[in-house]
């Protein structure tokens, strides 16, 4: 994990100022989507599983997600481990799903291959502040890029973000951000090349949806670089979604006897991809 210095005070003092204005935009309704993030409220997380009956996995699973991940209780794999990515150039919309901000793609993006197993690109969006915790911390940010193998089994690849620099895959979708509002906007062709994260060096482990329905026996692939972020960007994806769910974390789960795996030092670097190409 690359070392960062830690935010000044006046620093934080802007990201306060920022957040509170906030509160000004137009929040989007908890009935649009069903649910909210808020401990304690009726439509809290504490009562996901209660709202719908499709969704008692939310109240009743043992698997859940996102979890608080102790280096000190990982184990390392005892096989090989190969992650690769494919991604190509492939039309793209941005849209305001109520609890989110979401990159979906509309045509094949390509793939993430794990083990043998291929498994598409459909869409990515992101939690602020971070969904999981490494050794009890939580990060500003969370991207989860969401793939899905012929037989409907998920591969979810969470990368995690502080204050630092601009993320440049951010920096390409600021125009598009700042002016969305419920209307799906065409993005061209996206490549999913451009988000980085470091493939060699993550914990993977069996989790669910961190959304309703908590739909279990996903994969998660938690990349343990920490990439970097800016406040201005942070800022216009709260405000695109508006003060209701501007955090939009899930609280952490219990692990429930569940093994973490720790990739380091045995998952092979993939081939040397292609240069990104498309309109963003």
């Amino acid at each position: 994990m690359a070392l960062v210095t830690k935010p000044t005070f006046v620093c934080m003092i802007v990201v306060f100022m920022l957040l509170v204005s906030l509160c000004s935009s137009e929040p989007n309704t908890v009935e649009a989507v069903g649910y909210d993030y808020g401990q304690g409220h009726p439509k809290g997380p504490e009562q996901w599983g209660k709202i719908n009956p499709d969704w008692k996995l939310c109240s009743d699973g043992k698997s859940q997600s996102p979890i608080d991940i102790q280096s000190k209780s990982v184990k390392e794999f005892s096989d090989f481990v190969w992650l690769q990515t494919e991604y190509k150039p492939a039309s793209a919309v941005l849209t305001n799903r109520g609890h989110d901000l979401a990159v979906v793609w509309k045509e094949d993006a390509g793939k993430l291959i794990l083990n043998g197993t291929d498994y598409n690109l459909l869409h990515c969006h992101w939690h602020t502040p971070s969904e999981h915790k490494i050794n009890g911390k939580q990060f500003i940010a969370e991207l989860h890029m969401v793939h899905e193998s012929s037989k409907g089994e998920r591969v979810v690849i969470a990368v995690l973000y502080e204050f630092v620099n601009p993320d440049s895959f951010l920096t390409k979708l600021l125009p598009f951000i700042e002016i969305i509002k419920q209307d799906d906007i065409n993005l061209g062709k996206v490549d999913a090349s451009v988000i980085q994260f470091d493939h060699g060096r993550f914990y993977k482990y069996i989790g669910s949806l961190t959304t309703p329905p908590c739909t279990e026996g996903v994969i998660w692939i938690v990349i343990k670089k920490v990439e970097n972020v800016s406040i201005r960007q942070i800022v216009d994806l709260k405000q695109a979604v508006g003060e209701v769910y501007n955090l939009n974390a899930r609280p952490l789960q219990k692990i429930e006897g569940r093994t973490i795996w720790d990739s380091e030092l045995i998952t092979s670097s993939p081939p040397q991809s292609s240069p990104p190409q498309g309109d963003l």
